[in-house]
Parts: C-alpha cells; structure tokens; sequence
C-alpha cells in the first residue's frame, strides 16, 4: 500500500467561476476521486488553508508519495513546510510535481535551478508522446495522449537533466516541452508532469490520472532515513 497525500491550493476553485465549474470541490478532490479505484493507492488531501498547510511532520511521515499542485499561491507557502518536505524527500518520499508547479517552492528547492519556462493560455490540442512504454509510469498507455484543450508549456524548461525523459509534449503552435521527467533527490525520487492548467478538464482525463496513479506508487517510499543530520560515530577499529 502506497500512502499518498495530495496537496492543493485550493484558492482558484473558490474564487474563479470557470474553474469552480470544472472541479467544483477542488483539483485536490478531483484527483483523489481519480485515484480512488486503484487498491494499492491510500489518499488523503491537504491544502494551504489546513493548519501547518495540512502537512504536518505527523503527516510526512504517514506519506509515502506527495502530489503538489500549486500555481498563484507559491509564495504563500511557509518555508519551514519546505524544509520539511525537502527533508522527507531526501529521506526517502516520493514527491509529484503537476503543472505550474514547476514554480512551487520544493520543487525549485529539489531542483537548485529556476524552473522557468514559455507558456501560452490558447486552450488547443496537446499530443504527448510516450518515449518509454515499458517504464512502470507509463504502464497501461499507449503511443500518445491526445488531449482536446491544454495549457501551451514550451521549452526552454530550466531543470536539471532529467534521469529519465518519460514523454514529450507537442502543441499547434510548433512549441515541444519534457513533459514527464524523473529525478533521484536523496533517497527520494521527483516526477514532473506538465498537464493540469485550472480551466481545461485535464484531471478529469482517465489517462491523465493513470500516469499519475501509475506515478504515485512507482516513486512511493522504499526507505526512511534522516540523512540531513551530520553524524559523529565511534571508530569501527581500533588500530595500534
């Protein structure tokens, strides 16, 4: 059993009509209500308004992946729940960044780069193609996601190389972006993927949550380490 958390602003739904249409009790439940058929999937959701941002230390440690969703609320989030999941992260947990926020504060803090990128709000026809279809994130896709209306994300894309390129998106305009990428941070893996712009019904698309149903258990917690304290052990030998 995966324990995943899912973490939200919710601020857009309640304040923006034309997205409160489309995910009327919050991406966060959206995605939850995706994910609930998988059994190896366990889910709670948090969002910013939640005391600590609903992400205690309790709630760390019980979270085996993190889903983050964030995109007009970045700088509100306290730099001590940072730490903490950047700490959770290095020390094992899974963390799945989605869509804007490529910006969000742990994700720029995992990556040391910017995470700036081109964008454009025309609401057309994404491709994403699928580079590795034997990899575990991708298992139950095929050649391509077709989506009807998405957000354009072009490059350049300021990461750090990915370990793992999982899937390229392309748009009308002729933009192409790293749409899915992984990384090892620690003893923790980061996954990065670019669909879910607030107006387009992309949470609602059941590919999209497979790959992210699919994301959530392959980057889940394999260990639990601190490896943030320094340690000063005794020697192992004794030499004369």
């Amino acid at each position: 059993m995966t324990r995943v958390t899912i973490w939200n602003e919710h601020i857009q739904e309640l304040r923006d009509a034309p997205v409160r249409r489309i995910y009327p009790d919050g991406i966060h439940r959206a995605l939850a209500n995706g994910l609930a058929g998988r059994p190896e999937l366990e889910i709670r959701t948090a969002t910013l308004a939640d005391p600590e941002h609903g992400l205690s230390e309790e709630v760390l440690a019980a979270t085996d992946t993190l889903i983050w969703w964030g995109h007009v609320a970045h700088d509100d989030v306290d730099e001590r729940i940072v730490d903490r999941v950047q700490r959770e992260v290095l020390g094992g947990m899974g963390l799945i960044v989605l869509h804007s926020g490529h910006f969000s504060k742990p994700f720029r803090r995992l990556m040391g780069t910017s995470c700036s990128l081109s964008w454009r709000e025309d609401a057309r026809h994404e491709r994403l193609w699928n580079l590795r279809p034997g990899h575990p994130v991708l298992d139950g896709i095929g050649e391509t996601i077709e989506l009807a209306e998405e957000e354009m994300y072009g490059e350049r894309f300021d990461i750090p190389e990915p370990d793992e390129l999982l899937m390229i998106g392309w748009f009308p305009g002729g933009e192409v972006f790293r749409s899915l990428c992984t990384w090892s941070r620690g003893l923790g893996r980061v996954i990065y993927f670019q669909p879910g712009h607030e107006t387009h019904p992309t949470f609602h698309d059941p590919q999209i949550l497979r790959v992210i149903g699919n994301a959530a258990a392959w980057a889940g917690r394999r260990i639990r380490m601190d490896v943030t304290e320094a340690r000063n052990p005794a020697p192992r030998e004794t030499t004369r």
